[in-house]
C-alpha cells in the first residue's frame, strides 16, 4: 500500500505490516526541459477559442506540494499521483507491482497543472482530470497519454462561476460513460464520446441572452444537489447513481438510469421500435402512423428476474417481434404479437448459463455463455419456440473471451483481444420447427490477426458486399437472395476513443473514417437499373457534433 504525504513523498506499507517508510520519485534521468505537445487533441463542449492544448513534459516532482490523490493502474502498471497544486504526474512501475519503490518513477506531468480529482476506465484506459476550471480533460493512456477531448458545460450556458470546479468523476462498471459532480452545483452524466446523457442542473436557454443561471428571487422548482456534489458512486451494474450533496451529508440522492438496446447489424429497413432496458424491466418505444410515441411497459416475470436480478442483455429480432433478456442466469424470450415470455422449464439448465452476450440469426437466438468451472466461453445456438438442452441446435466453444460480435445473415463476426476477428458461416440442415430434428453446423470461413491495431474495438458491424465481385465480367445477377448470402468482406470498427474506420476482411487493411462517434448505424441500397448497377453503401454516425451521414 502507498500513502501520499503532505510533503510531496510516498510512504510504502505491506499487508503483513512491514513498514518500508517515506521516499521520493526519481526523476533524475530525464530532462525538465523537454516539452512534447500532444496530438489529437479535441475540444468537445468548449465555446470556440476556449479549447485548451494539453502538453506532457518530464516533470521533477516538487516536495513542496501535498499529495491529494493516488491512483494505480494495474494492467498499464501506471501510478499517478495528483498533488495539491494540481500537478498530476504518471508514474512507470516495475513489473513486480508497488512493493519495489526503487522503481517506481515519474514519468511526465498531464493537463495543465490545475487537476483537482482524477479517475481511471481500467477496461478502457481513458483517464478522466477534473480541474478547477470546471472542465473534465479525457486522455488516452494507451496513446502515451494523448488527450482526446474536453467536456463542459460551456455549451449549455455554464461557466467556472456557476459551477465551480470538478469535485469528483465516477466512471460505470463498463466505462462508457462517466458522471462529474462539480463543487457548487449539481453534478452530469457524460459518454466517452463526448455526448451529455443527464443533468440535474436546469436547462433555460442556450444563448448567452439567455442566461440559465438562478437568481435568488426567482421562484424556481427544486433543483437536486443546488449545493454542489462532494461523492458519487455507480451500482455495480451501471443502473443507479448515488450522490451526496455538498454540505448535507445526512441523506444520499440516488437517480435511476434505463439502457439502451440498439438494433445490432446492417439496418436494411425501418425498425419501428427500440428496447430501453432498466434493472427489472424493459420499455418499448414504438412509432405510430399518426407520427406519435407509443410506450409498452414490460415487467419481466417474477419467477425469473427474482431469482437472476438484474437484466444485463436484451437483444432484439431482426423483424423487431422478439425479445431475447437475460440475466445473471439463463435467459427468457418475448413474443410480441402473443404477449407472452418463453422460459427454460428446467432450472438447473437456466442456472448452467451465464450469459455474456446475445444475438438473433433468424428464428435462432445466439448466446455467448461463460462456463464457471472450466473458465472457458461458448457460443449457444437455441430455437426461439422451445429453451431447453434437447432444442439446442449447436455448440461452438471459443478461444477466449469475445470483445465484440456481430451477424448478418448467416456469417457471425466474433473478435478476441488483442485484435484477432473470427468469421464463422453458418449452415442449417432441416425444417427449424418443434416436430423435426435441425441440426446445425459451423464453419470457420476467415481468421484475420490485426498486429497493428491501437487499440481494441468496442463495436463492430458488417458491411454486406451486396454487388458480386465477377459482376463487371458478366454484368448479371441471379437474384437477391444471391446477393444477400455473399460473405461480407468489409466492417466498420468503433473504438472507445469514438474512433471510426473501415476494416477490408480480405487483406485486413484499416481506414479511418472519422472521429468522435458515439453511435453509427449501416444502411446499404443498390440501384434499380440492372445494365448500370450502383453500390451505394452509406452509414449514419452520432457525436456531439450531432448527426453525420457518410457515402462509400
Amino acid at each position: 500500500m502507498l500513502l501520499g504525504l503532505s510533503d510531496g513523498s510516498l510512504y510504502s506499507i505491506s499487508w503483513k505490516g512491514e513498514f518500508y517508510g517515506a521516499f521520493g520519485l526519481d526523476s533524475s534521468q530525464h530532462n525538465d526541459s523537454e516539452v512534447t505537445s500532444l496530438s489529437h487533441s479535441l475540444a468537445n463542449s468548449i465555446a470556440s477559442g476556449e479549447a485548451e492544448r494539453a502538453f506532457a513534459s518530464n516533470y521533477r516532482v516538487s516536495k513542496k506540494s501535498a499529495i491529494a490523490q493516488l491512483e494505480f493502474c494495474v494492467s498499464m502498471r501506471l501510478l499517478l499521483v495528483l498533488c495539491s497544486d494540481g500537478q498530476l504526474v504518471s508514474c512507470s512501475v516495475s513489473k513486480k507491482g508497488l512493493k519495489p519503490v526503487e522503481s517506481i518513477k515519474a514519468e511526465k506531468s498531464l493537463g495543465n497543472g490545475d487537476a483537482v480529482c482524477t479517475s481511471i476506465a481500467g477496461d478502457q484506459l481513458i483517464l478522466a482530470v477534473g480541474t478547477r476550471r470546471g472542465v473534465v480533460e479525457l486522455f488516452d493512456l494507451a496513446d502515451s497519454g494523448s488527450l482526446i477531448r474536453t467536456v463542459s458545460l460551456y455549451d449549455w450556458g455554464y461557466t467556472m462561476e456557476d459551477t465551480g470546479s470538478v469535485s469528483c468523476i465516477s466512471w460505470t462498471p463498463d466505462n462508457s460513460a462517466f458522471a462529474v459532480g462539480w463543487k457548487l452545483r449539481g453534478l452530469t452524466v457524460w459518454s466517452v464520446s463526448g455526448c451529455r446523457l443527464m443533468s440535474t442542473i436546469r436547462q433555460i436557454g442556450l444563448s448567452s441572452a439567455s442566461s440559465p443561471v438562478v437568481k435568488p428571487n426567482q421562484d424556481c422548482k427544486y433543483e437536486p444537489l443546488m449545493g454542489g456534489t462532494s461523492l458519487m458512486q455507480w451500482d455495480d451494474y451501471g443502473y443507479r447513481l448515488y450522490a451526496i450533496e455538498e454540505g448535507s451529508l445526512e441523506r444520499i440522492l440516488a437517480f435511476s438510469f434505463g439502457k439502451c438496446c440498439l438494433s445490432r447489424g446492417v439496418s436494411g429497413m425501418t425498425y419501428v421500435r427500440q428496447v430501453i432496458y432498466g434493472e427489472d424491466r424493459l420499455l418499448v418505444v414504438q412509432s405510430e402512423d399518426t407520427d406519435e410515441l407509443k410506450m409498452l411497459h414490460l415487467n419481466l416475470p417474477v419467477s425469473y428476474i427474482s431469482q437472476n436480478w438484474p437484466v444485463q442483455h436484451v437483444a432484439a429480432s431482426k423483424d423487431g417481434m422478439y425479445l431475447a433478456v437475460a440475466g445473471l442466469h439463463g435467459l427468457i424470450l418475448y413474443d410480441i404479437r402473443q404477449k407472452k415470455w418463453r422460459v427454460f422449464g428446467d432450472i438447473s439448465q437456466e442456472q448452467k448459463i451465464q450469459c455474456k452476450g446475445l444475438l438473433w440469426l433468424g428464428k435462432i437466438v445466439v448466446v455467448c455463455n461463460y462456463i464457471d468451472s472450466s473458465n472457458m466461453y461458448e457460443l449457444l445456438f437455441y430455437p426461439r419456440y422451445h429453451l431447453d438442452q434437447s432444442s439446442l441446435l449447436c455448440r461452438k466453444p471459443l478461444l477466449a473471451k469475445p470483445m465484440v460480435m456481430d451477424v448478418y445473415e448467416d456469417y457471425i463476426l466474433v473478435t478476441y483481444r488483442p485484435f484477432d476477428v473470427h468469421i464463422f458461416h453458418v449452415k442449417l440442415f432441416g425444417e427449424l420447427s418443434p416436430t423435426s430434428t435441425p441440426d446445425l453446423q459451423l464453419s470457420t470461413v476467415r481468421e484475420l490477426s490485426i498486429m497493428t491495431a491501437k487499440s481494441h474495438p468496442a463495436a463492430m458491424r458488417f458491411i454486406p458486399d451486396q454487388i458480386p465481385r465477377d459482376s463487371a465480367l458478366d454484368n448479371h445477377i441471379s437474384s437477391s437472395s444471391d446477393l444477400l448470402a455473399r460473405e461480407p468482406a468489409r466492417c466498420l470498427i468503433l473504438r472507445a476513443n469514438g474512433e471510426l474506420s473501415l476494416l477490408d476482411l480480405d487483406d485486413g487493411r484499416e481506414r479511418e473514417l472519422t472521429n468522435s462517434v458515439e453511435l453509427f448505424w449501416v444502411t446499404c441500397g443498390q440501384s434499380e437499373e440492372k445494365t448500370n448497377l450502383i453500390e451505394d453503401v452509406s452509414w449514419l454516425d452520432y457525436g456531439y457534433r450531432g448527426m453525420q451521414v457518410t457515402y462509400c
